[in-house]
């Protein structure tokens, strides 16, 4: 958890938390770091078995996928077959593995093949580039207007907290977009870069950030659409083609969970306000009121990278993932005892009522404040 300030005075706390006193806020932020305490400590053998035979596992996924793609050469059915078989092993290196161990979950292992620090993932935007805009920004600022960049993309107005322009008029097709094109769209976000078109930020810097993310670009398309249909020789497009399926297939997933997570109904917003100063317990429960599970079994929480625990996931990011399970039942009980609601639906429910929420926000509602020029 970032450092925050202890002291209680002027904290114009969320209206949601206003039945908890400072006292209160104080112990429940004790409870969550005494089970946090608990699952650290007892990390070990049978953790490190996990995230290596998963790692395992998804790279022969992922050969064995390409393979069957060329197959498709004897039979037509291998292109789709292994379209299918690599958009999962994709799913699996962005979600459960690429975006756990650049939280530093399994830096404790103390492996340099598995850290965060070392760690490039199979998606278009650089590791350390994702890693400051999420891990650093995101979490940090966790649903408060104005600065968690990732509220919406910069693109979406998803509240009415947000002034609304005529722009937004188009959200529903560039929500879509953003689900066809996740990736990229996770890519261009870096806030450094967004700044430095108001000249906010160095050139050098920025310029530094531009020229590895078009790098990264470039290895990512040369992998995926020239080496390897390359190889395939008179096949050329249709293991092209395999291949953007399965790219296709993980962004709508990686959109899905991730705005399942964070965007439907009775997911709570702040205001920059209300967490000035902001004190431990606040900070902890503003990650409850902001965040949103998506309920299922074993599977479901595995290819969503365990991010079906998001409220978990926002109050102990560097915490396994293979541990969420096990501690949501305790944080549940944990927030029913303090009065804080627990957002938990299925998937369905979920993403349906994120895209109500994009229609519904791309049109003013009555008391909105309107702006005329963004």
């Amino acid at each position: 958890m970032t450092s925050l300030n202890h002291s209680h005075s002027a904290v114009p706390v969320h209206p949601s938390l206003a039945h908890l006193s400072a006292a209160d806020r104080d112990a429940f932020a004790d409870e969550v770091e005494a089970i946090e305490a608990r699952v650290m400590s007892s990390l070990g053998a049978r953790d490190a078995r996990y995230i290596r035979r998963l790692i395992s596992a998804q790279r022969w996924l992922e050969l064995v996928a390409r393979l069957v793609i060329f197959a498709g050469i004897l039979h037509w059915s291998g292109f789709i077959i292994g379209a299918l078989m690599l958009a999962l092993a994709k799913i699996l290196e962005n979600m459960e593995i690429g975006h756990n161990v650049l939280h530093g979950q399994w830096d404790w292992l103390r492996d340099p093949d598995i850290q965060a620090a070392t760690w490039e993932w199979d998606n278009v935007c650089p590791s350390a580039q994702w890693q400051r805009s999420h891990n650093h920004l995101h979490h940090k600022w966790t649903n408060v207007i104005g600065m968690d960049r990732d509220f919406g993309y910069h693109i979406l107005r998803l509240s009415d907290q947000q002034p609304w322009h005529p722009g937004y008029l188009v959200q529903p097709v560039s929500n879509l977009l953003m689900a066809l094109f996740f990736q990229w769209g996770v890519a261009i976000h870096d806030d450094e870069l967004a700044t430095l078109r108001q000249g906010e930020t160095p050139a050098p810097r920025a310029r530094q950030k531009l020229d590895n993310l078009l790098r990264k670009i470039g290895r990512q398309l040369g992998k995926d659409y020239l080496l390897f249909p390359l190889l395939a020789g008179p096949f050329f497009l249709p293991v092209l083609a395999a291949n953007a399926a399965a790219n296709l297939l993980r962004n709508l997933w990686a959109y899905a969970v991730i705005f399942c997570g964070h965007f439907p109904d009775d997911v709570h917003e702040f205001t920059p306000e209300q967490v000035a100063n902001e004190d431990r317990g606040h900070w902890y429960l503003r990650q409850v009121l902001g965040s949103a599970n998506i309920s299922g079994g074993p599977l479901m929480h595995l290819l969503s990278g365990n991010l079906s625990h998001q409220i978990e996931h926002h109050l102990y990011p560097r915490m396994p993932s293979n541990r969420y399970a096990e501690v949501a039942p305790q944080v549940r009980e944990l927030c029913a005892r303090y009065g804080i609601p627990y957002n938990s639906h299925g998937l369905a429910r979920q993403l349906f009522t994120v895209w109500r929420k994009v229609f519904r926000y791309a049109v003013p509602g009555r008391n909105d404040t309107v702006l005329q020029a963004r």
